[in-house]
């Protein structure tokens, strides 16, 4: 009998952690695919309402800056409150903003959708990440990271196929944000349903407690840690990076190798679907590596490397294509060593607000390349897309590589102490 209590125990663990992992990866999903809640409809928008695409453009940084500044605010709001409410509050932002989007009758009404979804975008990756630290048990963590990662590619591969399929099939994209919003609907009543899971009110963190008598910090000092601005600048670089796969690897890859614009667009979906399977495989390594800068190091040079290959111009446009996809595997793979990385760069209790000050380098560095990277391709540099993604990668690299050896050297005086 008492062989048997630790298995039931283990089992009854497992279940529970996978109906939390489950929950966030639902939540992250659904996040992702309200970053494509207007892009995939430019073409009906402009059709419409005769909107230029620096109008368009506008609408995009108007949805990550305010998700990037919200991002950081939200850390402290998580940390207060709890995650579960706000992540509740985040859906009901999405569904506002598919009834604004749906109700829009130009430019204005537009921009309110995408200052909604931006709002709702704000405080996921704090209120995600604080609720799997605290649900999880830690040798599962990995894997969590790895399906919180694997969701939102998910989320974004689905949301231009919904979207353009829905207005498609109606002749009327309005109906698309019907759809969009009994999604959110959707995702609403089911953490309702089973929102004792993602309670972040129960469950401990994976740290040390604060010495018993000790003088509670001020909420702002976790911003004097180097380590969290070293990672805010990993998530910079390495967005930036993504930003130009994912804007302009289709048109790069036709100057260069001559390939249809029919066939490039499906590099991106490449890309995505590598990054997936690369988060997978990620989640096993997180268990087994004790330097994670290491790990991140390895998995995003070989993503470097691909990348620059495809800048060659050397290869056969087929195989161009198929490399830069791959390189989607490496930056995946880096993914759930990331995410726990800053976990450890984390001090106790701030970490809803380490992550979502370091996230908010992933909004500014989409809000940034974008544009960066289009004068790039504009004045005939097709190659300097890919390069330029290499070389971004490389910064990222360096970043998670100075995290990793601060810690490297606090735990080695922890234990000289």
């Amino acid at each position: 009998m008492n062989a048997q209590e630790p298995s039931r125990a283990e089992e009854t663990g497992r279940a529970q952690d996978l109906r939390t992992i489950s929950l966030i990866g639902v939540a992250h999903g659904s996040s992702h695919f309200f970053h494509m809640l207007l892009p995939p409809l430019f073409p009906a928008f402009i059709q419409s309402f005769g909107l230029s695409y620096a109008e368009l453009g506008l609408l995009v940084t108007t949805f990550f800056v305010i998700s990037g500044v919200g991002q950081a605010l939200s850390g402290f709001i998580v940390d207060r409150i709890g995650a579960r409410p706000v992540l509740f509050a985040a859906m009901t932002s999405f569904l506002l903003a598919s009834i604004a989007g749906g109700l829009a009758q130009g430019f204005g009404g537009l921009l309110l959708a995408a200052a909604l979804a931006g709002f709702g975008n704000a405080p996921f990756h704090p209120a995600d990440f604080t609720i799997l630290n605290k649900r999880v048990s830690p040798k599962r963590l990995g894997h969590a990271f790895a399906v919180h990662g694997i969701s939102g590619n998910i989320g974004w591969g689905v949301a231009p196929v919904f979207n353009i399929g829905i207005a498609t099939a109606t002749g009327n994209w309005r109906w698309a944000y019907l759809g969009t919003g009994l999604i959110a609907v959707a995702v609403i009543l089911l953490l309702l349903w089973q929102r004792d899971a993602i309670d972040d009110r129960r469950g401990s963190w994976d740290h040390k407690k604060p010495a018993p008598g000790a003088v509670p910090e001020h909420p702002l000092a976790f911003l004097k840690l180097p380590s969290v601005w070293l990672c805010f600048s990993f998530f910079f670089w390495s967005t930036a990076a993504l930003s130009a796969i994912q804007s302009f690897a289709s048109p790069a890859l036709h100057q260069i190798y001559g390939l249809p614009l029919a066939q490039t667009a499906y590099v991106v979906t490449g890309y995505m679907l590598a990054g997936a399977l690369g988060m997978a495989c990620g989640g096993f390594l997180v268990a087994r590596a004790e330097r994670l800068e290491r790990t991140i190091a390895l998995a995003m040079m070989f993503a470097a490397a691909l990348l620059l290959l495809t800048a060659t111009g050397w290869l056969p446009g087929g195989l161009a294509a198929t490399v830069a996809a791959l390189a989607g595997f490496g930056t995946g793979l880096a993914g759930p060593s990331r995410d726990m990385l800053i976990k450890r760069a984390s001090p106790p209790g701030a970490t809803g607000r380490v992550y979502g000050t370091v996230y908010s380098g992933l909004d500014i560095g989409f809000a940034v390349a974008a544009p960066v990277f289009g004068a790039v391709l504009d004045h005939g540099q097709p190659q300097a897309v890919f390069a330029g993604s290499a070389a971004a990668l490389v910064m990222g690299v360096a970043s998670a590589g100075l995290v990793g050896l601060g810690l490297h050297r606090r735990a080695a005086v922890v234990a000289a102490s």
